[in-house]
């Protein structure tokens, strides 16, 4: 029975992939994938060699009519971005959809995904958090610094290398200098690094430091 299988792919460490997600990535007619470049790599690793569709942000509008098209008509297809789980601050959410309104089945894999690590590493409360993926980077940041303001339960933010330090600058403004956190970078990699203090100590650590990497802040509540 046709199907879209979402099937999270490894942060870094080629190894931390499932037996389950290499069948499903074998098995299926297509892998759609954000980045067929960086998908290739994974997929060569484990000598799978799946046809790969380029399906990403840019491109997703337009080829969505085709890729529903395919699997009422019988194809089986998995979805998978560059890392982690398709969906999650990556695209996804409206392929899901469309194949929910079509009645296609979908099935979600569980694996790996940058948030979880990061939380548990953070030595933070991990009981209760929200996750909030990436600030807007410009119309709607103000308003969403002053909403975590009054929260209660550890936070999670997304962030590019080069807007850190700006953002725990900002951070400060908002929450204080003393509010603990941990930014998590590189995770699953050679050079991973956790960093754990006070949101004034993090400024000063990475003020005049070069950053690379995907970037987790784990931020302690109010």
């Amino acid at each position: 029975m046709s199907k879209l299988y979402l099937v999270p792919t490894p942060l870094g460490n080629l190894e931390d992939i499932t037996l389950r997600a290499i069948r499903i990535l074998k098995e299926v007619n297509v892998v759609l994938a954000e980045d067929t470049r960086k998908t290739s790599i994974l997929l060569k690793h484990y000598d799978i060699s799946t046809r790969l569709v380029a399906h990403h942000q840019f491109n997703e509008h337009k080829t969505l009519s085709n890729i529903i098209n395919r699997i009422t008509t019988g194809e089986t297809m998995a979805l998978v971005t560059d890392a982690g789980t398709p969906g999650i601050s990556d695209p996804g959410y409206l392929l899901i959809r469309e194949c929910i309104k079509n009645n296609i089945e979908v099935e979600c894999l569980p694996g790996a995904t940058a948030f979880v690590p990061a939380l548990v590493n953070s030595g933070l409360p991990c009981d209760r958090f929200i996750f909030e993926g990436f600030l807007p980077v410009k119309k709607g940041r103000q308003t969403k610094l002053k909403e975590i303001v009054s929260c209660d339960c550890t936070m999670i933010f997304y962030e590019s290398p080069h807007r850190l330090v700006k953002t725990l600058e900002q951070f400060a403004e908002y929450l204080g200098m003393e509010r603990k956190a941990c930014v998590s970078r590189e995770l699953t990699k050679i050079y991973e690094e956790n960093q754990r203090g006070t949101i004034e100590e993090l400024i000063a650590f990475y003020k005049d430091k070069t950053v690379k990497g995907e970037i987790v802040i784990v931020v302690e509540g109010k």
